[in-house]
């Protein structure tokens, strides 16, 4: 898909399900990559050496970063700088969100 301009849910979603992992890259520009992300029931995310950006696509839950927790529901943008520790927890099945990386690694200021 790393040709085209638009990504909809609806395509996300089609070509997630033809695959085991818990995302999948879709669009990749420059430092940019965009992924579709569902876990299955646990987030087992690690920091990341880039900075991102989730915008929350269906669902609901929580959002641990660093030592704060947020509260989260579809529509909702939430930005992690490389690095900072995080991750989805007490999300309700139909969560998923994109996931935007950007800038070099080690993040930018």
């Amino acid at each position: 898909m790393s040709e085209q301009f638009k990504i909809s849910l609806k395509e996300a979603k089609a070509v997630f399900s033809k695959q085991s992992s818990p995302f999948i890259t879709l669009f990749e520009h420059g430092s940019l990559q965009i992924e579709y992300y569902k876990p299955d029931l646990v987030d087992k995310q690690t920091p990341h050496t880039r900075n991102e950006l989730y915008v929350i696509a269906g669902g609901s839950g929580q959002f641990l970063y660093a030592d704060k927790q947020v509260d989260f529901e579809v529509g909702d943008v939430l930005f992690v700088p490389a690095g900072i520790e995080h991750r989805f927890i007490n999300f309700t099945t139909d969560f998923a969100t994109w996931v935007f990386f950007y800038g070099p690694e080690g993040g930018e200021l």
